[in-house]
């Protein structure tokens, strides 16, 4: 059966971001797949690639983060964390990523996941990336939400074409050899509607919950 695995990069599960992972999980379960779930904040994930993860680093050596992934790798000593969202990856057939975008890009902690789990000499080295990547032929979708309306975030608008604003994550991704798909976006997703506004905005995105 394939093997779906759902990344939330949101610090509550029960904002609109962790629902629609919830339905994400709902539809992969009905259709037979077997799911796999990171929800990076609500298990601690530390997002900060450091020295200090590498018992073997050593000290006063100025840290070089591919060099202590692949070592790590090497010697099958990997932290723990990092440990178990590679075998994650690698059991995915696919993976849909759940986030909001803050700051015109992805939660630090989605980074950070990138840094660390995305590790050099298990998931990539220099002869096997982009189309010599040890991910071909499996897929990544992001579910995004911003706070901005639609045209506020095409390709003239004021906050940015979204599409080039998630372009440094989904390159992040053909690294490995995944295709990426177009991505998901949800727009004007924020807490401050009020009255009509906001009942327009929960029909809006119970109906995308639905779909």
């Amino acid at each position: 059966m394939p093997t779906t695995l759902i990344v939330l990069a949101h610090p509550d599960r029960r904002s609109f971001n962790g629902a629609w992972s919830d339905a994400t999980e709902a539809a992969a379960r009905a259709q037979g797949d077997t799911v796999l779930r990171s929800d990076l904040c609500q298990i601690g994930f530390d997002a900060v690639e450091r020295a200090a993860h590498y018992a073997d680093w050593p000290d006063g050596s100025a840290f070089d983060p591919l060099k202590a992934q692949e070592g790590a790798a090497e010697a099958d000593k990997t932290p723990s964390d990092v440990a178990a969202e590679v075998d994650k990856i690698r059991q995915a057939d696919r993976i849909v990523l759940h986030f909001p975008l803050w700051w015109f890009a992805p939660p630090a902690v989605l980074k950070g996941w990138f840094d660390r789990a995305f590790q050099h000499g298990a998931l990539h080295d220099v002869d096997q990336r982009f189309d010599t990547g040890l991910f071909r032929g499996k897929r990544v979708l992001m579910c995004v939400t911003t706070g901005s309306q639609a045209e506020e975030s095409a390709f003239n608008g004021k906050e940015g074409d979204v599409r080039l604003l998630l372009w440094p994550t989904a390159y992040t991704l053909r690294y490995l050899g995944f295709d990426v798909i177009e991505p998901i976006v949800v727009h004007g997703v924020h807490g401050y509607h009020k009255g009509d506004r906001k009942a327009e905005l929960i029909t809006r995105l119970e109906e995308t919950l639905s779909a």
